[in-house]
């Protein structure tokens, strides 16, 4: 059984930029603990001689050709819902710290 530590919590909630008090930090590596072991389960399924698939159901995908259309939206509505915008680009946090 694989038991989550409060330190493995807290590596979890800084990459997912989360801030947990010490008591969620404790739950979660509770909780978390438990997903972790239920999925562990299936380890012990016999898979011997199943052929590996992607889906079941027989459905395929439809494709179509894209098409470029013009947006109606208009400029100043995009920026509006943008974090930071330079006129053409919009401007993000980064994901990676150096």
């Amino acid at each position: 059984m694989t038991k989550l530590s409060k330190k493995d919590v807290e590596h979890i909630a800084k990459l997912s930029k989360l801030k947990l008090s010490e008591s969620e930090k404790e739950k979660f590596a509770s909780q978390l603990s438990g997903v972790i072991e239920y999925v562990e389960q299936l380890d012990e399924v016999d898979t011997e001689g199943v052929e590996p698939t992607s889906q079941v159901t027989g459905l395929e995908n439809i494709y179509r050709e894209d098409e470029v259309k013009r947006s109606s939206i208009k400029h100043e509505e995009i920026e509006k819902n943008a974090p930071g915008f330079d006129g053409e680009s919009f401007i993000v946090p980064g994901v990676f710290n150096k």
